[in-house]
């Protein structure tokens, strides 16, 4: 279930429950696919995906802290681009990663 769906330009940010029932890789090749057959019917027939995705757990404390950072992303990408961000994300939680995959 969708709490919060935003981003900017390059780049969207979703909050969502997901039961244990469900696959994350699975929602988000669904989620793709029908919103890249959405973006180009509507939007532009060239519109493609990233391969790839980021997720990381919230905790329950943390979620109104996502909700408003979700919100306010057009704010706050003016101040810091998405790469350095995740950069820094995924270099605090631990997990190497490698450059060519970030642009």
């Amino acid at each position: 279930m969708a709490e919060i769906v935003g981003g900017v330009a390059d780049h969207v940010h979703l909050l969502i429950s997901l039961r244990p029932v469900h696959c994350l890789a699975d929602v988000m090749r669904d989620l793709k696919k029908e919103s890249t057959n959405w973006a180009k019917q509507e939007l532009d027939r060239r519109f493609t995906w990233q391969e790839g995705y980021a997720a990381f757990t919230v905790s329950p404390t943390a979620v109104e802290a996502v909700r408003k950072y979700i919100a306010n992303q057009k704010r706050h990408h003016a101040k810091r681009s998405f790469v350095d961000e995740l950069k820094e994300l995924l270099t605090s939680a631990g997990i190497d990663y490698d450059e060519k995959y970030l642009l």
